[in-house]
């Protein structure tokens, strides 16, 4: 038996620095990976999508050379697998990184193979048992395959497989008009590919106001994909030109032929391999290991960070984490994952950018609330640039003039929201949020606009 200060399951967003900082502190960390360092976020996440996103934005505006007075010769042409291998380098670099970063970090053991607990305190990873007095577990999640009729009886990918693909599709039909699907839908479109939405709720991304939902819809639809929500009985069957999925929506055909189908309806936490019920930790109906305030769980000396406690879905959350379990071990704090306050991102072209409360959210908690809307047609440096589809919206109390929530669908929506969050964060009225000079031209200047027109909702 080897035996440890701190044990770290997975090198996502939360485990790296965590041993960093452990190791920092003089104690003995072995962190273990199963499969590629990383995590979701570099691997089969934010990176090689993102990535890919680039590429597609890039090709778009190929497209539209003419609109801003050039030209070029001959039609576009994606060379996918070019745009793939570009894609899985900067995936490699950041892997390769965190690899040499581990590796070469004083203290801290790199073990790679499949964690397993054996006990409350000990954990087997193939012929070797480990033991330590505080282990953390960052396992991360992967794509949820739906059990939908058909579906084992055809081809299809996830977002861990789409982004292998080296070749456009003919027709990629996306099962789930949620985040992830809405990316990798514009994405290949702007590839070449002919790309339908599949979506069983009345509209796209339910977590977003019904205004937002559309704005998104509209825009997907402008560039020639095909919505179909409402679909009330999702199934598949082989087809002789790829797969035959079935939708009986409202309007439309009932069945749509795709080349390629894509499943994102949703995620699910790596928790059901781990032994977890042999160390007495508990889990959610959902599979999430259950964990308090300061992400500790029901078993003394055990914490679970990022995607596989249910906290957060994102880098972001996974990373802040690792800040809150590191203040609360080695500074000293009391920091909570309840004073978080949540922000994110779609990266569709324009962007949205989200934080705090949506107008539905903030009515359903009791506010009476003020909204400001502005449409990016009016904001300057969304006309110069030619990308003037979206608008902005903040929503605030009545009484106490607190931002609630704020929402930019447009272009740079992703990193003007941040002026917005580092104002609620500091507890900011919508009227000091008026007062400040922004910066011309930018998408931040119309926010003080946007106020001026706020109006009881």
């Amino acid at each position: 038996m080897k035996t440890f200060d701190a044990i770290i399951i997975g090198t996502g967003q939360a485990g790296p620095p965590l041993a960093g900082r452990l190791a920092a502190a003089g104690k003995t960390v072995a962190i273990i990976e199963r499969h590629h360092v990383g995590g979701t976020c570099v691997n089969t996440g934010c990176m090689p999508t993102k990535a890919l996103v680039a590429s597609a934005y890039a090709a778009h505006l190929a497209r539209r050379v003419e609109d801003y007075g050039l030209s070029f010769e001959g039609p576009l042409q994606v060379q996918m697998a070019k745009v793939m291998q570009r894609s899985h380098q900067v995936t490699l670099n950041a892997r390769t990184n965190n690899e040499n970063w581990l590796g070469g970090m004083e203290n801290c053991t790199l073990i790679r193979g499949h964690a397993r607990f054996e006990g409350p305190d000990s954990v087997r990873v193939g012929d070797e048992l480990l033991q330590a007095p505080q282990i953390f577990i960052n396992a991360g999640g992967r794509a949820v395959v739906p059990d939908l009729p058909g579906i084992e009886d055809i081809g299809y990918l996830t977002n861990s497989g789409i982004i292998m693909l080296d070749r456009v599709p003919r027709h990629l039909v996306i099962i789930g008009g949620s985040y992830i699907g809405l990316e990798f839908a514009q994405m290949y479109r702007r590839f070449g590919a002919e790309v339908t939405i599949v979506e069983q709720g009345d509209r796209l991304i339910r977590r977003e106001d019904p205004d937002v939902s559309q704005a998104i819809r509209e825009i997907l639809e402008s560039e020639g994909i095909t919505v179909r929500t409402g679909a009330e009985c999702i199934r598949f069957r082989r087809h002789d030109e790829g797969t035959a999925v079935g939708v009986e929506c409202g309007e439309g055909d009932p069945e749509i032929i795709g080349s390629d189908v894509l499943l994102a309806t949703g995620r699910r936490p790596n928790t059901d391999d781990l032994g977890l019920d042999t160390a007495g930790v508990e889990l959610d109906e959902r599979g999430y290991i259950k964990v308090d305030d300061g992400l500790s769980t029901n078993v003394d000396g055990i914490w679970a960070l990022g995607d596989c406690n249910g906290k957060g879905a994102f880098t972001h959350t996974a990373y802040n984490d690792f800040e809150i379990v590191a203040a609360n071990l080695l500074d000293g704090e009391n920091r909570k994952v309840s004073d978080r306050l949540l922000g994110y991102a779609l990266y569709i072209d324009p962007p949205l950018g989200r934080v705090g409360m949506t107008e539905a959210q903030a009515k359903t908690a009791g506010h009476k609330v003020l909204v400001g809307t502005r449409p990016m047609s009016r904001v300057g440096r969304a006309i110069e640039k030619g990308e003037t589809k979206g608008f902005m919206k903040v929503i605030a109390d009545a009484d106490s003039r607190q931002i609630l929530g704020a929402a930019i669908l447009g272009t740079g929506g992703d990193e003007a929201i941040h002026g917005v969050l580092d104002m609620m964060n500091a507890g900011a009225t919508v009227d000091q949020l008026r007062w400040a000079v922004p910066i011309h031209p930018t998408v931040s200047e119309l926010w003080p606009t946007v106020i001026l027109g706020m109006e009881p909702a």
